[in-house]
């Protein structure tokens, strides 16, 4: 039996070694998952573990080709998350985007800033620039998103990850940020109040797109309905990266590029804490 420390930061288990290999098809855990055996105290590599690390390697048997998938029911998908996920700890999720950024500074600083810039020279674009804006943030932010989710992983993360958005769901990402901007507008025009509810909710549909391959409207749906039964949190989460963000501002607008990195890094430890939870044990 084994117990394995979540994305999230929480331990989980005692688990058996076949429900280790669950997670690891699921892509829930990798050969750099921290785990202790029952009984002992010392927590070791998954990598580390001769019976689990059998798992990293296999591939299933060749499968028969399959019917195309059902449509996904975000109303089914979401509550299950709902059911699994913690309460979201906030000051823990900027805890993570800190430690995030000290473990990979010069990339993270770099492939972020890098992103930025190459979005803001898009956005500037005469003429193309607010079009630009409308249809590719959203296919930026996926890339970025990708690149995060991967160092949170303990993954191998290069700087074309950080641009997969235009690769990996270019459409389904470029939709999503056309529609919720301009439904979130919307909401801002004829109401405040359903704007911010609106913009706070669809928080991780752009990571729903890029790491679960959901479609636009699905995506939007899922982290709706998620966000929506810990929305006080996710809006305090949300005011205090950017509280952190902003204040790189005062290096002379240089230390964004430090302070975003741990605003973002936050925001992506808090979609794997809502959206990826650990299967059940048992």
């Amino acid at each position: 039996m084994f117990t394995i420390i979540g994305a999230d930061g929480k331990e989980y288990g005692p688990v058996s070694a076949d429900q280790v290999k669950g997670w690891i098809e699921a892509g829930r855990a990798n050969g750099q998952t921290r785990v202790k055996r029952e009984g002992t105290t010392e927590w070791k590599s998954l990598a580390e573990f001769p019976e689990l690390a059998v798992f990293l390697g296999a591939t299933p048997p060749p499968a028969a080709p399959a019917a195309p998938a059902a449509p996904v029911d975000p109303k089914v998908y979401a509550a299950d998350l709902i059911a699994r996920a913690p309460q979201l700890p906030i000051g823990e999720m900027i805890g993570r985007g800190w430690e995030l950024l000290k473990a990979n500074f010069w990339p993270l600083v770099g492939v972020t800033a890098l992103v930025m810039i190459v979005q803001g020279v898009c956005n500037v674009i005469p003429l193309l620039g607010y079009v630009c804006g409308l249809l590719l943030t959203a296919v930026f932010y996926g890339g970025l998103y990708y690149y995060y989710l991967k160092r949170l992983r303990g993954q191998p993360a290069e700087l074309g990850d950080a641009f997969s958005g235009f690769t990996l769901a270019f459409v389904p990402l470029m939709l999503g940020g056309l529609v919720s901007s301009l439904l979130t507008g919307l909401g801002f025009i004829c109401l405040l109040i359903p704007g911010i509810y609106l913009a706070v909710a669809w928080s991780f549909t752009v990571p729903l797109i890029i790491d679960q391959k959901l479609e636009f409207w699905t995506a939007m749906e899922v982290s709706r309905r998620v966000v929506t039964a810990q929305w006080w949190r996710m809006f305090g989460l949300l005011i205090l990266a950017f509280l952190v963000g902003i204040a790189g501002v005062l290096g002379c607008g240089i230390g964004v590029f430090v302070t975003l990195p741990i605003s973002f890094g936050a925001i992506t430890a808090a979609y794997l804490t809502l959206c990826c939870p650990p299967p059940k044990a048992g």
